[in-house]
């Protein structure tokens, strides 16, 4: 499919989606968040891309925000489905089964900010930039910053970046663990691409694993994430992948994974 506000292309088994709209600050808009959510559907079931990386054109943005006019117009009705939509396809980026590494430059606030949440990695280039600045709109966050900044910062640190609606540094993000990692501006694509590329030679069923049961595993009980870990490995030792890891391990030589 060919998209109006996204560039996509796939290199070496790592699809790289690009938001195209640099004259806004890479906005997210409803069109866009459409966009965003059939080709997300289109990679899940694409077994030729392994990892995925998201990040925005140009220099300036990686997302800076949701479209203010829109939000404007939003009704109490009106406001369910369009934040269900958003929503909606921010979960099927955390819950894809395959790694998303979030390339982060320039601006990533409100709902740019929420998608570098929903991301499993996020690697940011030293000028980038972050917060949740609903707050100064007379709105909060809402599609899921409220739930993932906590989870990932901790509660204390996300109620003071909600509710101050402040902007932080790159290099407080990376203190507070709101980014992974942080790279020289002209670097940025080409670390993500080698972590993609590192990633993708695991093998593909247990990074499907792996993902859900962290994710999954984190809003249960102790108790009851401890049985589903055991449960989801336990369905990997069934899997041809476990058995070529094992012995490729035993024989001295790199996996062959097929994703079985």
């Amino acid at each position: 499919m060919t998209y109006k506000n996204l560039l996509y292309e796939i290199k070496e088994k790592t699809g790289i989606i690009t938001i195209n709209r640099p004259q806004v600050l890479n906005v997210l808009n409803a069109e866009t968040v459409e966009e965003l959510a059939s080709l997300i559907e289109e990679i899940k079931n694409d077994p030729s891309v392994l990892t995925v990386i998201i990040t925005g054109a140009g220099d300036r943005a990686f997302a800076a925000g949701a479209d203010i006019k829109e939000i404007r117009a939003l009704t109490p009705s009106s406001a369910q489905a369009y934040l269900r939509r958003g929503h909606d396809m921010l979960n099927s980026i955390e819950m894809l089964g395959k790694p998303v590494i979030a390339a982060i430059n320039g601006f990533c606030l409100g709902g740019g900010c929420e998608l570098a949440l929903a991301c499993h990695i996020r690697i940011a280039s030293q000028n980038a930039s972050f917060g949740l600045p609903e707050i100064k709109l007379g709105i909060i966050p809402g599609y899921g910053g409220t739930l993932r900044l906590p989870r990932i910062v901790g509660r204390g640190k996300a109620i003071e970046m909600i509710i101050t609606g402040d902007i932080i540094s790159s290099a407080e993000a990376q203190r507070i663990s709101l980014v992974n990692r942080i790279v020289k501006q002209e670097a940025l694509m080409s670390e993500a691409q080698m972590l993609a590329g590192t990633i993708s030679k695991r093998g593909p069923v247990a990074l499907k694993y792996a993902i859900e049961t962290i994710i999954k595993g984190s809003e249960m009980s102790f108790q009851d994430a401890i049985s589903f870990e055991i449960n989801n490995v336990s369905l990997l030792c069934a899997t041809e992948d476990k058995i070529e890891g094992t012995t490729s391990f035993l024989e001295k030589r790199e996996p062959i994974f097929k994703g079985k």
